[in-house]
């Protein structure tokens, strides 16, 4: 029999020990096949994963590339915003944390209403009463109420108008006020001011009755819903014209806030008066001069954006554009006509409750004659008791950089374009030089009335006559009256451009900035 070994050889080392030879072989062969899978199995175990990916790369990009294409898909895709859908809440959300989310974007929304602010402006003139409503976010930039950038109504006849009927004259406010009451939040009614100013119309009327129609203005407006001072009611004067024009330009500008050398100054021709608003520094307020009894003061100070102003602000009564007129015509009622009129016009110029004879000269009307005579009629002679004044011993504020930017309205851009100075018919401004007006006097002045109405379409017949004198009259202020130098720049404005709407330069926004200012 053949002796087996006591030890397996090392490549059978799994095998069992038996006595018979055929059991060995058998088992021999069995620990082979075994080693052959184990080896197998090994090398499948330490395959990496890279080598996987690549064994498999197939089924990878099948599967991947519809994947990626779907998600750049989904990516791509615009999303729905609440304030942009026109589908209901119950569409667009569909689980509790959509909703909570709607919560609190209609909570944002909410707490943005109400940081807005109002503030309803009453001005009752002579011709009708308007409202005007401006609504302001928390930065006091003006927001559209609608499709416009304010409310504004009117109505006709001007309160004054009732003088006799007083309650009557209030009554016929109560439409304008139940339009502002509907675009006010009823949240936000109680603490939005209302004002009313009232100007020319009032002013004239005789005894008593100014005070008891704005009484019965004062009663109609404690009755509504919002936030009122009787004080609130009055007739302005022309310093709080003159004042509220200089804020509500300066706002649409956006100067407000600024130092006051970076703001503008305003210069604003109206019928009866001129307004000059500008700002000044502390020290030069100090040193201006006391208001005796009965005038205006020189300096108001104002507290807008955070920021103190002190504009100097003067009102010249009777050197408005109409009454200015009535005062060259004054100088010259002995003599047989005036320089300053059309060739061959004979009639008569009212103005007030004042008839004043006004003939042309058969030559024609005289540009220097006429500068001469306007003049005089500014009472440039007149004794300056200040250190430096401006044209009837009226200081003029000293000057300094808050003049240096000067915007003229009123009827200083409506003859310019009357004239051609301006000859774009759409303009709301433009930039010229007090020379220009100098010059469009010197060639209406040499013609007569029917050339007038033949060159210069733009003018009213009741106009026509005095072309000449009121061209002459706004170079001579800007010049004589107010030393602006003859060819320095100046605006002329009629609407102020804001973001994208042309706002009126007018004084009814002043006085809502001021009165959210200080609410």
């Amino acid at each position: 029999m053949q002796k087996v070994s006591g030890e397996l050889d090392p490549s059978t080392k799994h095998a069992v020990r038996h006595r018979s030879n055929s059991s060995i072989i058998e088992l021999e062969s069995l620990g082979g096949a075994a080693q052959d899978q184990d080896q197998r199995m090994k090398r499948f175990r330490q395959e990496t994963f890279g080598e996987k990916a690549y064994r498999f790369r197939g089924v990878l990009l099948v599967v991947c590339v519809p994947l990626l294409l779907i998600a750049f898909v989904l990516f791509a895709m615009p999303r729905r915003t609440v304030q942009s859908s026109r589908i209901s809440s119950v569409d667009l959300f569909e689980n509790p944390d959509d909703i909570h989310a709607h919560h609190s974007l209609h909570l944002s929304s909410s707490r943005s209403e109400s940081d807005r602010k109002y503030a309803v402006v009453f001005d009752a003139g002579s011709s009708g009463s308007r409202v005007h409503v401006y609504c302001f976010d928390h930065n006091l930039e003006l927001i559209p109420i609608g499709d416009e950038i304010e409310l504004f109504r009117q109505t006709k006849p001007g309160l004054s108008s009732y003088a006799s009927d007083p309650e009557k004259g209030a009554n016929s406010l109560r439409v304008l006020l139940d339009d502002a009451i509907k675009v006010v939040p009823s949240k936000q009614r109680s603490t939005t001011p209302i004002r009313l100013g009232a100007t020319a119309g009032l002013r004239t009327l005789p005894g008593t009755a100014a005070q008891e129609l704005l009484g019965a203005v004062i009663t109609l407006f404690e009755e509504s819903p919002f936030k009122f001072q009787s004080d609130w009611v009055n007739i302005l004067d022309g310093v709080e014209e003159g004042a509220f024009e200089w804020v509500t330009i300066n706002y649409l500008l956006g100067n407000l806030g600024k130092e006051y050398g970076e703001t503008v100054g305003v210069v604003d021709l109206g019928g009866g008066s001129v307004q000059m608003a500008y700002a000044i520094s502390e020290s030069a307020a100090a040193k201006a001069p006391k208001a005796g009894e009965g005038e205006d003061v020189y300096v108001k100070e104002l507290n807008l954006l955070g920021k103190k102003y002190y504009l100097y602000v003067h009102s010249y009564l009777h050197y408005g554009l109409l009454a200015a007129r009535a005062e060259v015509l004054k100088l010259v009622q002995e003599q047989e006509s005036c320089p300053c009129l059309a060739e061959g016009f004979k009639g008569e110029y009212m103005y007030g409750s004042d008839t004043f004879k006004a003939v042309g000269s058969s030559s024609g009307a005289n540009f220097r004659s006429c500068k001469k005579l306007l003049v005089k009629a500014l009472k440039k002679d007149d004794a300056c008791e200040h250190m430096q004044c401006t044209f009837g011993g009226i200081w003029n504020g000293g000057g300094g950089d808050g003049q240096n930017k000067l915007f003229v309205a009123s009827f200083f851009f409506d003859r310019a374009f009357q004239a051609d100075i301006i000859d774009n018919p759409d303009a709301v401004e433009a930039t010229l030089k007090p020379s220009d007006f100098r010059k469009a006097a010197r060639k209406v002045c040499a013609m007569s009335k029917e050339d007038i109405s033949r060159n210069y379409t733009r003018v009213a017949d009741s106009d026509l006559p005095y072309f000449c004198l009121d061209l002459a009259y706004q170079y001579t202020l800007l010049t004589d009256g107010f030393a602006i130098d003859r060819e320095k720049e100046i605006t002329l404005i009629k609407k102020v451009k804001y973001k994208n709407d042309a706002v009126e330069a007018a004084w009814p926004l002043g006085t809502a900035i001021e009165a959210i200012s200080v609410t």
